[in-house]
């Protein structure tokens, strides 16, 4: 059976590395006995030029009949761009939000793996990155980027962060559970020190582990002594949750200690239908030369044919060939030589040198 993918290639560099991820994943369906259904979708920028709006109900419908959704990076240049003044509800960013809130994805996984071998490229010291591997859980449906009210005027603006006790049990609930399954810890991150919302925050986390989840261990931290510690020991974190900001923020700080935003990919479940898409953006300075990194991307559909397709074994053979190939020769952005192409090219040999039983 045919698994049916809704494909959002975006902007600029995103239809590069979708593409190439599409070819490595046709090209598994011949070394995994897999079967897939592309619909590439409108969405982003040219949704925009097309539509008047990001995320036209087009793309909206496909995406609920879908299997999984994998996205490109979307979006433009930073500054005065014609996107860019658009009311806030017509950006590209505010089609992002919608897109989760329509598939209803509240939990955003983000892995942050160094992997052995390739420590010279993080700008740690080697003995700091190596053996880096910790999952950043960030809610991803509340907090001040949904909360009311929310106003920018001529004397004043304001954002207004708030959580309901469900949304916080459910968050609580998917990083104890994902803790089980890895090293049995979660760190929980917040400013309880200073925001009524993060004291609640807390507490309800702490209230979900007493009851249900006492063999995970439970640490806390302030958002502020987790940035630092995160580039500071990032090997003493396992399971990271927290809210919307922090996690924004968070994620992107320790995506550098692999050695660059192009190699982080990312998950966002909780709704039927999972979302997928790397943590990089769209990249309009080097869009159609050849040297986006797909590995963002490539890992992206790693963790969609896990968690969204039930396809472990094929989800482990795609993660190894991404790192056979990047130690045998890096992208351009990590020092390494070879471009979109070539990388991919790469990528698929290492799939074919070692194929899995269909």
């Amino acid at each position: 059976m045919s698994n049916h993918i809704a494909v959002l290639p975006g902007d600029f560099i995103g239809p590069e590395v979708i593409d190439a991820t599409l070819h490595v994943l046709d090209a598994m369906q011949a070394t995994h006995g897999l079967a897939f259904e592309y619909e590439r979708l409108p969405f982003g920028g040219g949704a925009i030029d097309r539509y008047g709006e990001p995320l036209p109900q087009v793309t909206k419908d496909a995406c609920s009949r879908a299997d999984a959704v994998l996205m490109g990076s979307a979006g433009g240049p930073v500054g005065d761009h014609p996107w860019n003044r658009l009311p806030r509800e017509k950006r590209v960013e505010s089609g992002i939000l919608a897109l989760r809130r329509h598939l209803g994805v509240f939990a955003n996984l983000r892995p942050v793996k160094v992997f052995a071998g390739l420590e010279g490229l993080s700008p740690l010291k080697e003995a700091v990155a190596r053996g880096t591997d910790l999952l950043i859980l960030r809610e991803l449906t509340g907090g001040i980027y949904f909360g009311k009210p929310s106003y920018a005027r001529e004397d004043q603006g304001a954002s207004t962060m708030v959580y309901d006790r469900y949304e916080v049990e459910r968050i609580a609930r998917v990083a104890f559970e994902t803790a089980r399954q890895r090293r049995n810890k979660v760190t929980n991150v917040d400013k309880a020190n200073v925001l009524d919302v993060s004291q609640f925050w807390r507490d309800v986390v702490v209230g979900v582990h007493d009851t249900a989840y006492p063999d995970v261990a439970l640490d806390h931290l302030y958002v502020d002594n987790a940035a630092m510690q995160l580039v500071r020991t990032p090997t003493q974190f396992d399971v990271v949750v927290t809210g919307n900001l922090f996690g924004d923020i968070l994620s992107d700080l320790a995506a550098v200690i692999p050695g660059s935003l192009g190699v982080l990919p990312s998950a966002s479940l909780g709704g039927d239908v999972g979302l997928y898409e790397p943590v990089h953006g769209s990249a309009p300075d080097i869009a159609g030369q050849g040297i986006a990194n797909p590995v963002g991307t490539l890992l992206s559909a790693a963790m969609m044919l896990r968690h969204g397709l039930d396809e472990g074994a094929a989800a482990d053979a795609l993660e190894a060939a991404v790192q056979t190939a990047l130690a045998e020769d890096a992208t351009v952005d990590l020092g390494g030589s070879r471009g979109t192409e070539a990388f991919t090219a790469a990528v698929v040999a290492a799939l074919q040198a070692a194929p899995a039983t269909a």
